[in-house]
């Protein structure tokens, strides 16, 4: 097993990967930490794959995997994950935005001090206001909905003990969240480092606005399968019952209103002529929807066949004899 690997998911960046190698070899070869580079072509269309087949040709701790065609980020990270053979594995961009002279630290910060997980902070940006205030904003959403206190989710240098990356799945556009995927899935010793952010050498951004918005649904999207992916009634179910019983309570009010005409011999008004009606009516129908949804979910649910499947972290010796 390698000290570390190196997982670097990358789309046209053909310019930076031969000065990206060096740097992490001259780094590494310094601090005598044996290591491997995964490269991740996520389906360029410039020579990327060619420079990754040259690397590796010359180097054996240098692997490539290329992607048919544009999969994401994410998958990018899963398959890295899933070939990475380190006792510490670290992500990091392929633009040299990210700076391979963290990665001794970072390596110590897994090994010497026992985090599951450390996040690399760009305390110093050289990104354009367009995208440091979005940025702001989402890492104040996860901060609040994930309840962990990190400043920079989305930075892409981050070090991982290897059980972490063996025991997350990544994938759409979850990449970000990865620290709180850990977290969830029973790692909670998550720390933060401050790294140095460079600007852009080569080359520019192939990210969009386009990913903020999708990382808010996502991020909606993890915290309900952490929460109730195993238990979707108690979601749906009781969301159901709540507005069912809503719209009873606005039915029995109807109800005991006519009785009150009806008792002191008064026209009543027709029952349909209320708003309360339809409202209550609505609000039925929605919380039958919901509760059927919350049945289907749980045998949905059921008939997963990793719905029995946890992390163990450690056993005993003893067998039962």
């Amino acid at each position: 097993m390698y000290n570390i690997s190196v997982v670097i998911p990358l789309f046209n960046e053909e310019e930076s990967l031969p000065e990206l190698h060096d740097w992490i070899a001259r780094v590494c070869s310094a601090h005598q930490l044996s290591f491997e580079v995964l490269f991740l072509d996520d389906g360029s269309t410039d020579n990327s794959w060619k420079i990754i087949q040259d690397l590796s040709a010359k180097n054996s701790n240098v692997r490539g995997f290329k992607f048919r065609q544009n999969y994401g980020k994410s998958a990018a990270l899963n398959v890295g994950f899933a070939q990475s053979n380190g006792e510490v594995v670290i992500t990091m961009d392929a633009d040299l935005q990210d700076s391979p002279d963290e990665i001794p630290e970072l390596y110590n910060m897994i090994v010497e001090e026992g985090y599951h997980v450390v996040s690399g902070w760009k305390k110093k940006r050289y990104d354009p206001l367009s995208k440091t205030i979005p940025t702001k904003v989402f890492n104040w959403a996860t901060r609040k909905i994930s309840d962990l206190e990190l400043h920079d989710f989305n930075c892409g240098l981050k070090a991982y003990h290897h059980e972490v990356v063996k025991n997350i799945e990544v994938y759409g556009e979850m990449h970000r969240y990865i620290p709180v995927i850990a977290k969830w899935a029973g790692f909670p010793k998550i720390g933060e480092k401050v790294v140095v952010h460079q600007a852009r050498k080569y080359g520019s951004s192939k990210f969009g606005m386009n990913r903020f918005v999708n990382g808010f649904l996502d991020l909606m999207s993890l915290f309900f399968m952490s929460k109730f992916g195993k238990k979707p009634m108690h979601f749906f179910g009781l969301m159901g019952v709540l507005s069912f019983l809503l719209g009873s309570v606005m039915a029995l009010w109807i109800l005991v209103e006519k009785l009150v005409y009806v008792i002191q011999q008064k026209p009543a008004p027709l029952v349909t002529s209320s708003p309360i009606f339809y409202i209550g009516l609505v609000t039925m129908i929605i919380g039958t929807q919901l509760f059927l949804a919350g049945f289907l979910g749980e045998l949905i649910a059921r008939s997963n066949p990793e719905r029995n499947q946890y992390n163990i972290a450690e056993t005993t010796n003893h067998t039962q004899g």
